[in-house]
């Protein structure tokens, strides 16, 4: 059996408690008894700034927000089993240390997905050894910041390594970069590619385009939709209706098992509009779901991908 299949018993012992953890998620049984929820987007900072110096003008959470105590604190709150820690560029560039050392220290609620420079010809070697000897399941790539390109020569180095060892590459990237995610999804076929914030779609002028870009790329099956963009894309208040319908179709396009949810922790710097508990309320109660889709986004399908601590 390989580390993203399920034996018969884990999927029957899931598949049981599906109904109880999502009663739980209601706020009708207690969080020890809920569905194993896995929060696929998650940044974390550390407030100390001397151990992990950050960028010049970085991208700061308020006061006390987005620390592994405050990120403990909602998981818990929340009823979710873990978190995805996505290295935060905007704080850090791309010095991981803090994210692998949180990773290391804290493996019974959070698991790593590191950001490593394609321009740096020891990236590859430093991702095989973050996946070999720290608790790294996961790799975020971009647009190469000199060339603008996402089919380059470092992200093919870098995704060479990530299907080699078998975990997730997670692609943060607009529609204007469509064809170049389909090229490598072509090339790294046996590679699960992640879509953050799906294509980073907006409520506007450009919404028709992104949505109609996201859904086509799910004819590729090893891409798959992280479903972030519900509320940081919604020009709307609390439960974010504009961007039901999106959902809902892309849900459709992909199919449950090929979608996840991220929560964009910590909720007051990333999406202000929603707590961390409405965050994962939208997906519970307010785009009416029913419990096998539910269990596949929030908890099967993050867990097949590596993301579960």
């Amino acid at each position: 059996m390989t580390a993203n299949e399920l034996s018969r018993r884990e999927f029957l012992t899931t598949g049981g408690a599906a109904a109880v953890g999502l009663a739980a998620a209601a706020g009708n049984l207690s969080a020890a008894d809920a569905l194993p929820i896995i929060d696929c987007h998650a940044h974390i900072y550390s407030e100390d700034d001397k151990t992990y110096p950050i960028i010049e003008k970085p991208y700061r959470p308020p006061a006390g927000k987005g620390t592994i105590a405050h990120l403990r604190q909602e998981l818990n709150a929340a009823g979710v089993r873990s978190a995805a820690a996505i290295h935060t560029f905007t704080y850090y560039g791309w010095d991981n240390r803090f994210t692998a050392d949180a990773c290391r220290d804290n493996r019974d609620v959070i698991t790593g997905v590191c950001l490593l420079d394609p321009d740096d010809a020891n990236s590859p070697a430093r991702l095989e050894q973050y996946i070999k000897e720290l608790n790294f399941r996961g790799l975020r790539f971009i647009n190469n910041k000199k060339t603008g390109q996402l089919d380059e020569p470092g992200n093919n180095a870098l995704l060479a390594v990530c299907q080699r060892f078998g975990i997730t590459a997670c692609a943060l990237i607009n529609r204007d970069s469509r064809s170049q995610l389909e090229a490598l999804a072509a090339r790294y076929p046996r590679l699960p590619l992640v879509i953050d914030h799906a294509l980073n779609l907006v409520a506007g002028k450009d919404y028709d385009a992104i949505l109609g870009d996201m859904l086509a790329l799910a004819k590729t099956p090893n891409l798959y939709a992280k479903l972030s963009h519900v509320v940081t894309g919604s020009a709307e208040e609390y439960p974010f209706r504009d961007m039901h319908h999106s959902c809902r179709q892309i849900i459709k396009a992909y199919g449950a098992d090929r979608c996840v949810w991220g929560s964009d922790f910590p909720c007051e710097l990333w999406c202000p509009k929603a707590s961390y508990a409405q965050h994962l309320r939208v997906f519970t109660h307010e785009l009416g779901l029913d419990a096998e889709t539910k269990r596949q986004i929030l908890c099967e399908t993050p867990r097949k991908l590596g993301f579960g601590a």
